[in-house]
């Protein structure tokens, strides 16, 4: 990695030396990405050309091309359209009700006439056929993969029940006593449809990262010689034009002076002077002026290819989370076939077929997995609808899970514990005689550059003064006449270099959050006072840190910003640790490298986020950041307050706590139902349970499940 040191035509605009023995404000400081160095960090693209994207038309369906579509979900194999899921929850619900009212509940009723065991039948079959074809194919996926899990005990269940339902009409039809469990099979397959849509919008946004980066580039280039292009026809070493407040076509050289907002790449908001052979990145948006370039990387090179191969990746591994329900519903499946099929042997042969077929239904509709397969979806729910009336919008609640692994929250510094914004913060007047802001505006009052424009923009509406010989002073800052009156703006190090006298600890103050300060001097070099600009803590960014630490995480902050302005910010926050003048590539590899000791949570709001986001344990977007790092992440802070982060811990924690709760009562309470459904107290006591009994249990369980995650409370800290 290389660093390069742009040059203000302002020179006394510096971010990059805070130190106090050392305040030069006569450079801007910009981190540029040397392309060897990120190609070769990069995924090797002669191994991955199946993955390469074309800088030119930035695909969506080459950028999701490893990305599951965010309107389907893979159970055991199978791919599940959630539009089609939706339709036969509709169906299945609408059948339903009729049935609630013709099917015994309980031995009672609401409806009975001549020919309802029929309809029974008929709605039931439809329910079972259509509804329940999702149950089907995933478990047919899962038996493909030899790893039976959820969708095979809904089969298993619904199955079992459909098959004794047509038993017990066709033998109700015949004169025959016979129980039923037609709306019990269409409640089953209604909460476990409901159950798997929630877990399917918890995923929906896996490949929306990758449509955002895409969207950041423009679909047409203007050559330099007035020809409008697609990007497909462009070819490394074409001249182009770039418009003021258009975004960048491709990476190359600049050919020309211009200011680029580079905040897509680096996530500092202050825009980049950009001179002469500078290198510029698709993507980028130029601000208020032309400026013409070269093309020098096109296709699977280019930085925002790069950055969405390094997403596409992070999000893949994430992706191959195994989910504590489903290896539950496993082992519940083979316990419910084992100990079924052994009650139906064993008890026609001690007894009769029928006792044993009543006690090996019972076995398999006790065993269905109502609560289980709400145990989580019921937590999620409850979590995300809280969490969203609070500022706190849930993307990827699988990652939530690992809440208790995170010992380290890694952050971005721009707009995540700083404001986000490069203003004006304090204009201090050491005599009353002179209002330095409106003489410093009028002297920046012919500059582009973004710190001038913020001291113009503070003084508003300016006074009527007039302005001569406005000159730079290299090295310096820029003089000129106001009024007739001879003035200087001028750096920190002009101040000492030339032994002005100053309130050292006055100005310290300004140095110690990182601001750039501008003084305003006299002809007689007397300091008329200074005006402190820049990117401040947010005011509530140290209690957020020391929230961290009393939970016991260590916080990292991570910043694209130079080492001074990132020690000081470190210092007054009380931040243990820091790394500065990072790249995309940089800060997911940090995450890495801290994943290695422990869980790891990030926290940032820009494009060059969007990997570490994508990487780490947990991922928080700034909401007010970009779309891309907003849909990257797991969780969006809508408020862009950090410390809503601690708010997200606390109550991940407690929904962990719900989820273990309810998946242990879901399956834990059939290792006393199971057996004493397959008979095994009736030798000794008599007692055993009906099917009609088993469907009740299966219900209360259900209910004692989703009174648990009710339970779950939002906990403003």
């Amino acid at each position: 990695m290389r660093n390069n040191k742009q040059h203000s035509s302002h020179s006394h605009h510096n971010h990059g030396d805070m130190d106090h023995s050392k305040h030069d404000h006569n450079e801007m400081e910009h981190s540029q990405m040397d392309h060897g160095k990120m190609n070769h960090s990069a995924m090797d693209h002669s191994k991955h050309d199946h993955n390469e994207m074309e800088h030119s038309q930035m695909d969506h369906s080459k950028m999701n091309h490893s990305a599951m579509d965010h309107s389907e979900m893979d159970h055991g194999g199978h791919m599940m359209h959630m539009g089609d899921m939706s339709k036969k929850l509709k169906v299945a619900i609408i059948l339903m009700i009729p049935l609630l009212l013709i099917s015994p509940i309980a031995g009672f009723t609401i409806l009975k006439f001549p020919g309802s065991e029929i309809l029974q039948l008929i709605l039931g079959t439809i329910i079972f056929f259509y509804s329940g074809t999702p149950f089907f194919s995933g478990a047919k996926g899962e038996l493909k993969s030899r790893k039976p899990a959820m969708m095979m005990l809904i089969t298993m269940g619904i199955t079992v029940a459909y098959t004794y339902s047509v038993y017990a009409t066709i033998m109700s039809l015949n004169g025959h006593m016979g129980m039923n469990f037609w709306f019990e099979l269409a409640t089953l397959i209604v909460i476990m449809l409901i159950g798997h849509l929630i877990e399917m919008k918890a995923i929906m946004g896996a490949g929306d990262a990758l449509k955002d980066l895409a969207s950041l580039v423009p679909k047409k280039a203007h050559l330099k010689s007035g020809k409008d292009v697609e990007l497909s026809e462009l070819k490394v070493g074409d001249l182009l034009l770039v418009k003021e407040n258009e975004r960048i076509p491709a990476d190359g050289l600049i050919l020309s002076e211009a200011f680029v907002d580079e905040s897509m790449i680096t996530g500092e908001s202050r825009a980049v002077n950009k001179k002469t052979n500078d290198l510029v990145y698709g993507g980028s948006l130029n601000q208020n002026q032309p400026f013409e370039m070269k093309v020098t990387t096109l296709g699977k090179d280019s930085f925002l290819n790069q950055v969405a191969e390094l997403v596409k990746k992070a999000q893949a591994q994430k992706s191959n989370l195994e989910n504590m329900a489903d290896r539950v519903a496993g082992y519940l499946f083979y316990a419910a076939l084992i100990v079924g099929i052994f009650s139906l042997i064993f008890w026609t042969i001690s007894s009769n077929f029928s006792f044993a077929l009543l006690l090996a239904v019972s076995v398999f509709v006790i065993a269905c997995p109502h609560a289980l397969g709400l145990a989580v979806p019921l937590v999620v729910s409850r979590l995300t609808s809280i969490s969203a009336k609070n500022g706190l919008l849930i993307q990827n609640r699988t990652s939530l899970e690992k809440i208790n692994t995170i010992k380290y929250a890694l952050m971005d510094k721009t707009g995540t514990l700083t404001d986000g914004n490069f203003i004006v913060r304090n204009v201090i007047n050491f005599t009353d005689e002179t209002d330095i802001l409106q003489i410093m505006a009028a002297l920046e009052g012919s500059s582009t550059h973004p710190i001038a424009q913020s001291i113009v923009s503070a003084a508003k509406p300016l006074e009527n003064l007039k302005v001569e010989a406005v000159e730079n002073i290299p090295g310096v800052g820029i003089k000129g006449q106001v009024n007739q009156n001879f003035y200087q703006i001028v750096n920190y190090k002009y101040l000492r270099e030339n032994q002005l006298s100053y309130d050292e600890q006055k100005i310290a103050q300004y140095l110690d959050l990182g601001l750039t300060v501008s003084f305003l001097i006299n002809e007689q070099q007397d300091v008329l006072g200074f005006i402190a600009l820049g990117d401040s803590p947010k005011a509530d960014a140290k209690a957020f840190i020391n929230g961290l630490l009393a939970q016991g995480i260590t916080p990292v902050m991570l910043t694209g910003d130079n080492k001074e302005t990132a020690q000081k910010i470190a210092s007054a926050l009380n931040i243990p640790e820091f790394r500065a003048e990072l790249k995309p590539e940089d800060k997911a590899e940090i995450v890495k490298e801290y994943q290695k000791k422990a869980g790891v949570l990030f926290i940032g709001d820009g494009v060059n986020d969007s990997p570490a986001l994508a990487t780490a344990t947990i991922g928080f977007a700034i909401g007010a950041g970009t779309s891309v790092a907003i849909s990257t992440a797991d969780v969006v802070l809508v408020n862009s307050n950090p410390s809503d982060v601690l708010d997200m811990i606390n109550i991940s924690k407690r929904m962990l706590r719900k989820m273990k709760q309810n998946l242990w009562f879901g399956a834990g309470y059939n290792i006393i139902a199971i057996p004493v459904a397959a008979g095994i107290l009736y030798p000794f006591t008599g007692i055993y349970i009906d099917p009609l009994i088993a469907a009740v249990l299966m219900s209360i369980s259900t209910v004692i499940v989703a009174i648990n995650a009710m339970g779950l409370r939002y906990d403003k800290k």
